[in-house]
């Protein structure tokens, strides 16, 4: 399979860094202050949605009146920020990974549905920004994930079929996406999201990024 494959798209958050809790804490603090107590598990079930649809399905159960939608969206988005030049580092694996793929020939590039400054800041950051010929958010899709716009968008730019492209996705909602998008997906859930049955879809799953090996056959 790997040999038709001619393009490596990343995903971000929990793929490329650690920054879900990051996220979650941000989360729990900015919607605290209009009265919105998240829990950890609460945060949870957003995992891989675009941001401001985060914002818009928690308005939608629990309507707020102290501060815009927009006006959380930018803060939680603030804190984040802050917090990935603080706080980030890469997830084990991950300049091997890049490094095995650049190795192939294989042209890679980022696709997150977090905004573009903070793809920007995360690859700036990990001092990964030159592996990457292509950065792509989902900001400004109609849709987030899991509709497979912003993949078929990446795909489109490199000038690639998504049948030869390969997603390296966290989430079920960037594998849902991945495979929306006729894209082969290598799945690497969180610790605590790994034996649900529904990464299934996933055409592998691995443990981190220091077993893409098995996806090149090595």
């Amino acid at each position: 399979m790997s040999k038709s494959f001619e393009a490596v798209i990343y995903d971000m958050d929990g793929v490329l860094m650690d920054s879900e809790p990051l996220w979650r804490t941000a989360e729990i603090k900015v919607f605290g202050s209009v009265g919105l107590r998240l829990t950890q598990q609460d945060c949870m079930q957003t995992t891989g949605m675009r941001f401001d649809e985060v914002v818009e399905h928690w308005w939608r159960k629990h309507p707020w009146q102290d501060k815009a939608k927009q006006q959380i969206h930018d803060e939680v988005l603030d804190e984040m920020e802050t917090a990935i030049h603080q706080q980030v580092v890469a997830m084990k694996g991950v300049t091997t990974s890049l490094e095995l793929f650049k190795s192939k020939g294989m042209r890679l590039a980022l696709a997150s549905s977090s905004a573009m400054r903070l793809i920007k800041a995360t690859v700036k950051k990990l001092k990964i920004e030159h592996y990457f010929e292509l950065l792509v958010s989902a900001e400004h899709e109609r849709y987030g994930k899991p509709h497979p716009a912003v993949f078929l968008r990446t795909a489109e730019t490199l000038n690639i079929s998504p049948a030869n492209c390969l997603v390296i996705e966290d989430s079920l909602a960037g594998v849902l996406a991945a495979k929306a998008a006729k894209m082969t997906c290598v799945a690497i859930p969180a610790t605590e999201d790994y034996n649900n049955p529904r990464f299934a879809i996933a055409d592998w799953k691995l443990k981190s990024l220091d077993e893409v090996g098995v996806v090149m056959g090595e």
